[in-house]
């Protein structure tokens, strides 16, 4: 589901790729399956529901879109087992609820190079008789990503292979179409990235600050609203995780510091929050919210 937000001057829009499902070990790493099942139910296969969430950002630099989800190249057999069936490209039928076409897009930020964040970049395309190509989802759009992040997708190792596909960046490399940066950047007026490490090392959060309002997408530096009020919560799937809590730690003061509204990317329940004081600490308060879970068989 599409949701508009103005953050001063600036229009965003929240946008999804749909729900799949992941092992609740993912998510919730060494936290007791007894803790965690307070904040969401799992399936009788121990699964979570998990969203893929997109920032879709109205600025004076044209139309930036922050990460673009699964896409629709996962085989059928993974398809199936994540609950995704096939309902492809849903990310694409956001954006138009949001009144644009993938053609329309002028930046592509890839918040780290993890297949649910850059599986939608590519699609299969096929001509006629010729036989079926990989192309750019987004034809006229830069593509940026981090230097560090990009290499860690290219060699990955033992524990990594499975999360980086060359099939999501290759064909926009050959094309001269991915832009590889070293570090925070502006964006545009007002909207810029910061670096915050734990997830892979490089990955990347995006700021939209206009007229004294601000965003913070926090892509994996939090997947949850619980892995911000938790800090020791830190997901199986950070490579670094003694980071992942400093960085939390850090985007926790700069949030409450500037009164952010913080947006969820994988939160099945919490798309959107801010952070207030707590007894143990802030604490997210929900402001837009959905429905946990999802009949895969529709």
């Amino acid at each position: 589901m599409a949701y508009t937000i103005q953050v001063g001057a600036i229009r965003c829009h929240v946008l999804s790729d749909g729900l799949h499902y992941v092992d609740g070990g993912g998510f919730f790493g060494l936290i007791p399956r007894t803790m965690w099942q307070e904040v969401v139910e799992p399936t009788p296969l121990n699964q979570t529901p998990c969203d893929a969430r997109s920032l879709l950002i109205e600025s004076d630099q044209g139309l930036i879109l922050v990460d673009v989800g699964n896409g629709d190249k996962l085989p059928p057999k993974a398809r199936a087992r994540m609950g995704m069936d096939d309902r492809n490209l849903r990310l694409v039928g956001d954006l138009a609820r949001a009144g644009y076409k993938p053609e329309e897009i002028d930046i592509v930020l890839f918040t780290h190079f993890h297949g649910d964040h850059i599986g939608g970049a590519t699609r299969w395309q096929a001509d006629d008789d010729a036989p079926a190509f990989l192309a750019p989802t987004f034809p006229r759009a830069r593509h940026i990503g981090q230097r560090v992040d990009l290499a860690d997708a290219s060699f990955p190792n033992e524990r990594t292979a499975a999360t980086y596909v060359a099939d999501n960046f290759r064909p926009l490399v050959e094309r001269n179409m991915l832009e590889i940066v070293d570090g925070p950047l502006r964006l545009a007026e007002g909207v810029r990235t910061g670096i915050a490490p734990g997830h892979p090392q490089a990955i990347q959060v995006v700021w939209v600050e206009s007229q004294g309002e601000r965003l913070l997408f926090l892509t994996d530096a939090a997947s949850w609203a619980v892995h911000l009020q938790r800090l020791a919560w830190v997901p199986s799937y950070d490579i670094l995780p003694m980071q992942s809590i400093e960085t939390k730690r850090r985007l926790r003061h700069e949030a409450l510091e500037r009164e952010a509204l913080l947006v969820f990317q994988h939160d099945p329940q919490v798309v959107t929050g801010r952070l207030i004081p707590g007894k143990r600490g802030p604490e997210v308060r929900p402001l837009i919210t959905e429905p946990a879970h999802f009949d895969a068989s529709l």
